[in-house]
Protein backbone atom coordinates (compact mmCIF):
# COMPACT_ATOMS: atom_id res chain seq x y z
CA UNK A 1 0.00 0.00 0.00
CA UNK A 2 1.75 3.19 -1.16
CA UNK A 3 0.79 6.15 1.72
CA UNK A 4 1.24 9.69 1.15
CA UNK A 5 4.37 11.35 2.69
CA UNK A 6 4.00 14.12 5.15
CA UNK A 7 4.08 16.99 3.79
CA UNK A 8 7.05 19.55 4.14
CA UNK A 9 6.24 22.52 6.09
CA UNK A 10 7.28 26.24 4.94
CA UNK A 11 9.88 28.30 6.62
CA UNK A 12 7.11 30.62 7.39
CA UNK A 13 5.16 27.95 9.48
CA UNK A 14 7.97 26.75 11.09
CA UNK A 15 9.03 30.12 11.72
CA UNK A 16 5.63 31.08 13.56
CA UNK A 17 5.55 28.27 15.39
CA UNK A 18 8.99 28.22 16.82
CA UNK A 19 7.93 32.43 17.64
CA UNK A 20 6.98 31.37 21.63
CA UNK A 21 10.38 29.90 21.89
CA UNK A 22 11.69 33.56 22.06
CA UNK A 23 9.96 34.32 25.63
CA UNK A 24 9.90 30.68 27.17
CA UNK A 25 13.72 30.72 25.89
CA UNK A 26 14.54 33.65 28.11
CA UNK A 27 12.96 31.76 30.96
CA UNK A 28 15.51 29.01 29.85
CA UNK A 29 18.39 31.41 30.76
CA UNK A 30 17.21 32.98 33.54
CA UNK A 31 15.56 29.85 35.49
CA UNK A 32 19.42 28.54 35.46
CA UNK A 33 21.66 31.75 35.04
CA UNK A 34 20.03 34.64 35.89
CA UNK A 35 17.71 34.70 38.40
CA UNK A 36 20.09 32.67 40.99
CA UNK A 37 22.30 35.28 40.67
CA UNK A 38 19.95 38.16 40.95
CA UNK A 39 18.05 36.73 44.03
CA UNK A 40 22.18 36.09 45.21
CA UNK A 41 23.33 39.62 45.14
CA UNK A 42 20.54 41.91 44.44
CA UNK A 43 17.49 40.61 46.67
CA UNK A 44 20.09 39.75 49.05
CA UNK A 45 19.27 35.78 49.70
CA UNK A 46 22.18 33.59 50.84
CA UNK A 47 23.87 31.55 48.13
CA UNK A 48 23.61 28.45 49.95
CA UNK A 49 19.18 29.40 50.22
CA UNK A 50 18.93 29.89 46.92
CA UNK A 51 20.35 26.78 45.84
CA UNK A 52 18.44 25.15 47.92
CA UNK A 53 15.21 27.03 47.09
CA UNK A 54 15.92 26.36 43.40
CA UNK A 55 16.74 22.75 44.06
CA UNK A 56 13.71 21.77 46.00
CA UNK A 57 11.45 23.98 43.58
CA UNK A 58 12.66 21.83 40.52
CA UNK A 59 12.70 18.53 42.52
CA UNK A 60 9.19 19.23 42.88
CA UNK A 61 8.49 20.66 39.44
CA UNK A 62 9.65 16.92 38.37
CA UNK A 63 6.59 15.61 39.64
CA UNK A 64 4.53 17.76 37.53
CA UNK A 65 5.64 16.08 34.13
CA UNK A 66 4.52 12.97 34.02
CA UNK A 67 1.27 14.24 35.00
CA UNK A 68 1.33 17.13 32.24
CA UNK A 69 2.65 14.45 29.83
CA UNK A 70 -0.36 12.06 30.46
CA UNK A 71 -2.78 14.56 30.09
CA UNK A 72 -1.78 15.95 26.77
CA UNK A 73 -2.23 12.26 25.63
CA UNK A 74 -5.49 12.05 27.11
CA UNK A 75 -6.71 15.61 25.45
CA UNK A 76 -9.05 15.73 22.16
CA UNK A 77 -10.21 19.01 21.50
CA UNK A 78 -11.12 20.64 18.11
CA UNK A 79 -8.28 22.58 18.32
CA UNK A 80 -5.59 19.80 18.65
CA UNK A 81 -4.23 18.28 21.66
CA UNK A 82 -1.08 20.41 22.48
CA UNK A 83 -2.26 24.13 21.44
CA UNK A 84 -4.99 24.26 24.22
CA UNK A 85 -1.92 23.66 27.19
CA UNK A 86 -0.04 26.25 25.37
CA UNK A 87 -2.82 28.46 25.50
CA UNK A 88 -2.91 27.89 29.71
CA UNK A 89 0.42 28.20 30.18
CA UNK A 90 0.50 32.06 28.53
CA UNK A 91 -1.27 33.91 31.75
CA UNK A 92 0.25 31.80 33.66
CA UNK A 93 4.11 32.60 32.44
CA UNK A 94 2.93 36.34 32.21
CA UNK A 95 2.34 36.64 35.91
CA UNK A 96 5.18 34.60 37.17
CA UNK A 97 7.82 36.71 35.21
CA UNK A 98 5.96 40.02 36.45
CA UNK A 99 6.25 38.72 40.14
CA UNK A 100 9.81 37.33 39.47
CA UNK A 101 11.38 39.76 37.74
CA UNK A 102 9.50 43.03 38.06
CA UNK A 103 8.13 43.60 41.57
CA UNK A 104 10.46 41.94 43.49
CA UNK A 105 12.41 43.74 45.74
CA UNK A 106 15.89 43.21 47.84
CA UNK A 107 14.64 41.42 51.37
CA UNK A 108 12.27 39.44 49.98
CA UNK A 109 11.82 36.10 51.80
CA UNK A 110 12.80 32.81 51.19
CA UNK A 111 9.06 31.93 50.79
CA UNK A 112 8.63 34.43 48.08
CA UNK A 113 11.04 32.94 45.77
CA UNK A 114 9.84 29.67 46.45
CA UNK A 115 6.40 30.26 45.89
CA UNK A 116 6.57 32.27 42.41
CA UNK A 117 9.34 30.06 41.42
CA UNK A 118 7.27 27.11 41.63
CA UNK A 119 4.10 28.36 40.23
CA UNK A 120 6.52 29.66 37.10
CA UNK A 121 8.00 26.11 36.60
CA UNK A 122 4.31 24.95 36.50
CA UNK A 123 3.46 27.19 33.45
CA UNK A 124 7.08 26.69 31.97
CA UNK A 125 6.78 22.54 32.14
CA UNK A 126 2.96 23.47 30.21
CA UNK A 127 4.12 25.87 27.24
CA UNK A 128 7.37 23.80 26.63
CA UNK A 129 5.89 20.42 26.89
CA UNK A 130 3.16 21.57 24.64
CA UNK A 131 5.28 23.37 22.16
CA UNK A 132 7.52 20.20 21.94
CA UNK A 133 4.65 17.65 21.39
CA UNK A 134 3.21 19.92 18.51
CA UNK A 135 6.54 20.02 17.61
CA UNK A 136 6.19 15.65 17.29
CA UNK A 137 3.35 16.09 14.71
CA UNK A 138 4.23 18.77 12.80
CA UNK A 139 6.24 16.90 10.93
CA UNK A 140 6.86 12.88 11.65
CA UNK A 141 9.69 12.13 9.13
CA UNK A 142 13.03 11.33 10.55
CA UNK A 143 14.67 14.16 8.72
CA UNK A 144 11.94 16.75 8.09
CA UNK A 145 11.64 16.55 12.35
CA UNK A 146 15.80 17.09 12.90
CA UNK A 147 14.61 20.20 10.21
CA UNK A 148 11.65 21.16 12.70
CA UNK A 149 13.65 20.62 15.60
CA UNK A 150 16.59 22.36 13.92
CA UNK A 151 14.01 25.41 13.87
CA UNK A 152 12.62 25.41 17.28
CA UNK A 153 16.40 25.50 18.87
CA UNK A 154 17.59 28.42 16.36
CA UNK A 155 14.58 30.72 17.74
CA UNK A 156 15.58 29.33 21.54
CA UNK A 157 18.62 30.88 20.83
CA UNK A 158 17.68 34.32 19.75
CA UNK A 159 15.38 34.36 22.40
CA UNK A 160 18.30 33.90 24.56
CA UNK A 161 20.86 35.90 22.86
CA UNK A 162 17.88 38.70 22.91
CA UNK A 163 16.94 38.19 26.82
CA UNK A 164 20.68 38.59 27.51
CA UNK A 165 21.67 41.98 25.59
CA UNK A 166 18.84 43.69 27.39
CA UNK A 167 20.76 44.07 30.78
CA UNK A 168 23.66 45.02 28.87
CA UNK A 169 21.99 47.53 26.86
CA UNK A 170 20.55 49.06 30.07
CA UNK A 171 23.54 49.28 31.56
CA UNK A 172 25.71 50.28 28.56
CA UNK A 173 23.12 53.30 27.45
CA UNK A 174 22.88 54.83 31.09
CA UNK A 175 19.41 53.62 31.14
CA UNK A 176 19.29 52.45 34.56
CA UNK A 177 21.32 49.53 36.52
CA UNK A 178 21.38 45.99 36.22
CA UNK A 179 18.28 45.40 38.20
CA UNK A 180 16.61 47.85 36.12
CA UNK A 181 17.53 45.64 33.29
CA UNK A 182 16.22 42.04 35.31
CA UNK A 183 13.02 44.09 35.39
CA UNK A 184 13.43 45.35 31.21
CA UNK A 185 13.63 41.27 30.62
CA UNK A 186 10.95 40.37 32.90
CA UNK A 187 8.92 43.09 30.87
CA UNK A 188 10.01 41.88 27.66
CA UNK A 189 8.83 38.37 28.31
CA UNK A 190 5.16 39.40 29.67
CA UNK A 191 4.70 40.89 26.19
CA UNK A 192 6.15 38.55 23.71
CA UNK A 193 3.95 35.82 25.53
CA UNK A 194 0.87 36.37 23.98
CA UNK A 195 2.06 37.84 20.63
CA UNK A 196 4.12 34.91 19.93
CA UNK A 197 1.21 31.90 21.09
CA UNK A 198 -0.58 34.07 19.39
CA UNK A 199 0.49 34.16 16.27
CA UNK A 200 1.66 30.28 16.55
CA UNK A 201 -2.12 29.26 17.34
CA UNK A 202 -3.69 31.02 14.34
CA UNK A 203 -0.74 30.08 11.47
CA UNK A 204 0.52 27.07 12.45
CA UNK A 205 -1.94 23.48 12.10
CA UNK A 206 -2.09 20.61 14.21
CA UNK A 207 -2.42 17.82 12.75
CA UNK A 208 -4.12 15.00 14.79
CA UNK A 209 -2.79 11.52 15.16
CA UNK A 210 -5.21 8.95 13.14
CA UNK A 211 -6.15 5.35 13.91
CA UNK A 212 -4.09 5.29 17.34
CA UNK A 213 -6.42 6.90 20.03
CA UNK A 214 -3.86 9.01 22.49
CA UNK A 215 -4.32 6.88 25.71
CA UNK A 216 -2.02 4.92 28.77
CA UNK A 217 -1.19 4.88 32.38
CA UNK A 218 1.13 6.59 34.44
CA UNK A 219 2.60 3.54 35.21
CA UNK A 220 3.66 3.56 31.64
CA UNK A 221 6.19 5.96 33.06
CA UNK A 222 8.21 3.83 34.54
CA UNK A 223 7.81 1.09 31.47
CA UNK A 224 9.26 2.91 29.42
CA UNK A 225 12.39 4.00 31.07
CA UNK A 226 13.19 0.30 30.61
CA UNK A 227 13.46 0.34 27.10
CA UNK A 228 16.82 0.91 25.60
CA UNK A 229 16.44 3.73 23.38
CA UNK A 230 14.73 5.63 26.15
CA UNK A 231 17.44 5.14 28.56
CA UNK A 232 20.13 5.86 26.19
CA UNK A 233 18.69 9.06 25.43
CA UNK A 234 17.85 10.20 29.77
CA UNK A 235 21.54 9.47 30.26
CA UNK A 236 22.91 11.46 27.18
CA UNK A 237 20.12 14.45 27.88
CA UNK A 238 20.74 14.55 31.59
CA UNK A 239 24.98 14.98 31.21
CA UNK A 240 23.87 17.61 28.42
CA UNK A 241 22.60 19.14 30.94
CA UNK A 242 24.44 19.45 33.63
CA UNK A 243 27.50 20.95 31.94
CA UNK A 244 25.59 23.98 30.25
CA UNK A 245 24.16 24.66 33.65
CA UNK A 246 27.03 24.30 35.78
CA UNK A 247 28.58 26.91 32.98
CA UNK A 248 25.64 29.00 33.05
CA UNK A 249 25.19 28.66 36.76
CA UNK A 250 28.78 29.76 37.74
CA UNK A 251 29.64 31.87 34.71
CA UNK A 252 29.66 35.33 36.27
CA UNK A 253 31.71 34.39 39.41
CA UNK A 254 34.47 32.78 37.30
CA UNK A 255 34.97 34.95 34.55
CA UNK A 256 34.60 37.71 37.44
CA UNK A 257 36.84 36.49 40.20
CA UNK A 258 39.24 34.07 38.32
CA UNK A 259 39.62 36.09 35.01
CA UNK A 260 39.23 39.81 36.54
CA UNK A 261 36.17 40.65 33.85
CA UNK A 262 33.43 42.89 35.14
CA UNK A 263 29.58 41.76 34.73
CA UNK A 264 28.85 43.15 31.57
CA UNK A 265 31.86 41.80 30.14
CA UNK A 266 31.41 38.49 31.39
CA UNK A 267 27.37 38.28 30.23
CA UNK A 268 29.41 39.47 26.52
CA UNK A 269 30.72 35.93 26.79
CA UNK A 270 27.96 34.57 27.74
CA UNK A 271 26.20 35.85 24.55
CA UNK A 272 28.83 35.43 22.12
CA UNK A 273 28.56 31.44 23.07
CA UNK A 274 24.55 31.61 22.13
CA UNK A 275 25.13 33.50 19.03
CA UNK A 276 27.43 30.75 18.10
CA UNK A 277 25.61 27.88 19.06
CA UNK A 278 22.24 30.25 16.46
CA UNK A 279 25.42 30.36 13.89
CA UNK A 280 26.55 26.39 14.44
CA UNK A 281 22.67 25.01 14.39
CA UNK A 282 22.03 24.49 11.16
CA UNK A 283 25.26 22.36 10.57
CA UNK A 284 24.37 19.93 13.26
CA UNK A 285 21.03 19.60 11.95
CA UNK A 286 22.52 18.66 8.54
CA UNK A 287 24.96 16.46 9.65
CA UNK A 288 21.87 14.35 11.47
CA UNK A 289 20.84 13.42 8.14
CA UNK A 290 23.94 12.55 6.95
CA UNK A 291 24.98 10.33 9.91
CA UNK A 292 22.33 10.12 11.66
CA UNK A 293 21.17 11.80 14.73
CA UNK A 294 22.58 9.28 17.38
CA UNK A 295 26.23 9.72 15.74
CA UNK A 296 25.39 13.77 15.04
CA UNK A 297 24.40 14.09 18.46
CA UNK A 298 28.23 12.54 19.93
CA UNK A 299 30.48 13.94 17.79
CA UNK A 300 28.94 17.44 18.73
CA UNK A 301 29.41 16.68 22.36
CA UNK A 302 32.68 15.38 21.57
CA UNK A 303 33.56 18.85 19.75
CA UNK A 304 31.96 20.66 22.42
CA UNK A 305 34.09 19.44 25.17
CA UNK A 306 37.22 20.10 23.63
CA UNK A 307 36.35 23.63 22.49
CA UNK A 308 34.96 24.28 25.93
CA UNK A 309 37.69 23.34 28.23
CA UNK A 310 39.86 25.07 25.09
CA UNK A 311 38.52 28.17 25.67
CA UNK A 312 37.86 28.30 29.67
CA UNK A 313 41.90 27.77 30.18
CA UNK A 314 42.94 31.08 27.88
CA UNK A 315 44.10 33.34 30.96
CA UNK A 316 42.51 36.95 31.45
CA UNK A 317 43.16 40.60 30.27
CA UNK A 318 42.06 39.93 26.84
CA UNK A 319 38.60 40.41 26.01
CA UNK A 320 38.80 39.97 22.15
CA UNK A 321 40.60 36.43 22.62
CA UNK A 322 38.33 35.88 25.58
CA UNK A 323 35.01 36.64 23.06
CA UNK A 324 36.44 34.88 20.09
CA UNK A 325 37.40 31.51 21.92
CA UNK A 326 34.06 31.86 23.61
CA UNK A 327 32.66 32.15 19.88
CA UNK A 328 34.10 29.03 18.91
CA UNK A 329 33.34 27.26 21.59
CA UNK A 330 29.50 27.77 21.40
CA UNK A 331 28.97 26.71 18.00
CA UNK A 332 28.60 22.87 18.83
CA UNK A 333 25.82 24.28 21.70
CA UNK A 334 23.14 23.90 20.22
CA UNK A 335 23.06 20.17 18.58
CA UNK A 336 22.57 18.46 22.32
CA UNK A 337 19.28 20.18 23.12
CA UNK A 338 17.51 19.93 19.77
CA UNK A 339 18.67 16.65 18.46
CA UNK A 340 17.57 14.80 21.65
CA UNK A 341 13.90 16.11 21.65
CA UNK A 342 13.70 14.87 17.69
CA UNK A 343 15.08 11.77 18.66
CA UNK A 344 12.34 11.12 21.66
CA UNK A 345 9.67 12.06 19.24
CA UNK A 346 11.33 9.47 17.28
CA UNK A 347 10.97 6.92 20.08
CA UNK A 348 7.61 8.04 20.45
CA UNK A 349 6.93 7.06 17.01
CA UNK A 350 8.32 3.31 17.95
CA UNK A 351 6.44 2.97 21.04
CA UNK A 352 3.68 3.93 19.22
CA UNK A 353 4.05 1.47 16.58
CA UNK A 354 4.81 -1.48 18.90
CA UNK A 355 2.26 -0.73 21.47
CA UNK A 356 -0.45 0.71 19.72
CA UNK A 357 -0.49 3.77 22.34
CA UNK A 358 0.65 7.34 21.40
CA UNK A 359 2.43 8.22 24.78
CA UNK A 360 4.52 11.07 22.90
CA UNK A 361 3.57 13.77 25.66
CA UNK A 362 4.50 11.27 28.23
CA UNK A 363 7.63 10.34 26.70
CA UNK A 364 8.76 14.11 26.06
CA UNK A 365 7.69 15.00 29.58
CA UNK A 366 10.42 11.97 30.74
CA UNK A 367 13.10 13.68 28.69
CA UNK A 368 12.03 17.46 30.30
CA UNK A 369 12.28 16.00 33.55
CA UNK A 370 16.09 14.78 33.06
CA UNK A 371 16.09 18.20 31.84
CA UNK A 372 15.24 19.42 35.18
CA UNK A 373 17.38 17.07 37.12
CA UNK A 374 20.10 17.93 35.45
CA UNK A 375 19.61 21.82 35.85
CA UNK A 376 18.98 20.89 39.90
CA UNK A 377 22.70 18.72 39.04
CA UNK A 378 23.67 22.47 38.02
CA UNK A 379 23.34 23.62 41.40
CA UNK A 380 25.39 21.23 43.53
CA UNK A 381 28.25 23.45 43.14
CA UNK A 382 26.59 26.40 44.88
CA UNK A 383 26.68 24.29 47.68
CA UNK A 384 29.84 22.78 47.12
CA UNK A 385 31.57 26.32 47.15
CA UNK A 386 29.44 27.92 50.01
CA UNK A 387 31.33 24.65 52.04
CA UNK A 388 34.32 25.82 51.20
CA UNK A 389 33.68 29.17 52.48
CA UNK A 390 32.48 31.17 48.59
CA UNK A 391 31.46 34.36 48.68
CA UNK A 392 29.17 35.77 45.43
CA UNK A 393 30.06 38.89 47.25
CA UNK A 394 33.60 38.15 48.28
CA UNK A 395 34.48 42.15 49.82
CA UNK A 396 37.31 43.35 50.71
CA UNK A 397 39.23 40.39 51.36
CA UNK A 398 38.51 38.55 48.57
CA UNK A 399 37.42 34.80 48.28
CA UNK A 400 40.34 32.23 49.59
CA UNK A 401 42.74 30.52 47.55
CA UNK A 402 41.10 27.00 48.20
CA UNK A 403 37.63 28.90 47.08
CA UNK A 404 38.89 30.28 43.96
CA UNK A 405 40.44 26.77 42.75
CA UNK A 406 37.27 25.05 43.54
CA UNK A 407 35.57 27.20 41.56
CA UNK A 408 37.68 26.75 38.31
CA UNK A 409 37.87 23.24 38.74
CA UNK A 410 34.12 23.31 38.55
CA UNK A 411 34.04 25.32 36.19
CA UNK A 412 36.22 23.92 33.62
CA UNK A 413 36.80 20.48 34.45
CA UNK A 414 33.65 18.81 35.43
CA UNK A 415 31.60 20.42 32.33
CA UNK A 416 34.27 19.03 29.85
CA UNK A 417 34.31 15.21 31.53
CA UNK A 418 30.33 15.26 31.58
CA UNK A 419 29.99 16.60 27.67
CA UNK A 420 32.52 13.36 27.01
CA UNK A 421 30.57 10.62 29.09
CA UNK A 422 27.17 11.88 27.01
CA UNK A 423 29.39 11.28 23.58
CA UNK A 424 29.97 7.85 24.84
CA UNK A 425 26.03 7.66 26.48
CA UNK A 426 25.06 7.24 22.75
CA UNK A 427 27.45 4.58 21.49
CA UNK A 428 25.19 1.36 19.80
CA UNK A 429 21.88 3.65 19.73
CA UNK A 430 19.56 1.03 19.01
CA UNK A 431 16.81 3.57 17.29
CA UNK A 432 18.77 4.27 13.36
CA UNK A 433 17.33 6.46 10.58
CA UNK A 434 16.26 3.12 8.69
CA UNK A 435 14.84 1.71 11.22
CA UNK A 436 12.55 4.94 12.18
CA UNK A 437 11.53 5.29 8.15
CA UNK A 438 9.90 1.71 8.52
CA UNK A 439 8.75 2.43 11.58
CA UNK A 440 6.81 5.21 9.66
CA UNK A 441 6.03 3.89 6.97
CA UNK A 442 4.16 1.16 9.02
CA UNK A 443 2.52 3.81 11.12
CA UNK A 444 1.57 5.79 8.19
CA UNK A 445 -0.14 2.61 6.79
CA UNK A 446 -2.15 1.64 9.75
CA UNK A 447 -3.61 5.44 9.95
CA UNK A 448 -4.33 5.37 6.33
CA UNK A 449 -6.62 1.89 7.18
CA UNK A 450 -7.81 3.88 9.82
CA UNK A 451 -9.18 7.32 8.11
CA UNK A 452 -10.85 4.50 5.34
Amino acid sequence: MTVAAAPRRSNAVLAAFSGPCLPLAAFGVALPVTLPEFYATYVGLELGVVAAVFMAVRLIDIVFDPFIGWGMDKTRTRFGRYRPWMAISTPMLMLAAFMMFVVVQPGAPPIYLFGWLLFLYLGFSIGTLGQLGWAAVLAPQYDQRSRVYGWWQVFNIIGVVLILVLPTVVVQTGIGTYADGVRIMGWAIVIALPVTIGLAMIAVPEPVTAGDQPHGSLNAYLTLLKTPVVQKLLIADLLLGVAPGITGSLLFFFFGQIRGYDHTEAGLFMLFYFVAGLCGAPFWAWLATRVGKDRGLAIASLVSAVLYVGATLVPGGNFVLTAVVMFIAGLPYAAGLFLTRAMMADAGDQERFETGVDRTGLMLSILSATTKIGHVVALVPYLILQGVGFRAVPGLAGNSETALLTLQILFILVPGVLLVLASWALKNYPLTAARHNEIRQALDARDAEARA
